[in-house]
């Protein structure tokens, strides 16, 4: 909920985001190969295991960053209807 007191220049971090689900893809992909031929199954099972879940992270970021800006209000509209009451 919007409560007005954010920055008017506030922005995202999806940047930031996308560059660091990089370097854990890097680091993921070749844990899981390192491991893998070094015989540890069971590391490369983690590390597999955590590539997925950097990998879905990385496409959630990349969906977000495809879906542009989205509308912000302005100061002047309210995010929600006053509460009226006795207090």
């Amino acid at each position: 909920m919007r409560t007005g007191s954010e920055p008017r220049t506030a922005r995202s971090a999806l940047r930031a985001r996308l560059w660091l689900s990089v370097w854990g893809e890097v680091w993921t992909v070749s844990g899981t190969v390192a491991f893998a031929l070094s015989g540890h199954p069971g590391w490369a099972l983690l590390c597999g295991v955590l590539w997925l879940v950097v990998t879905t992270d990385l496409i959630m970021i990349v969906r977000h960053l495809r879906q542009g800006p989205h509308y912000q209000p302005g100061r002047d509209v309210p995010p929600y209807e006053p509460p009226r009451g006795p207090w």
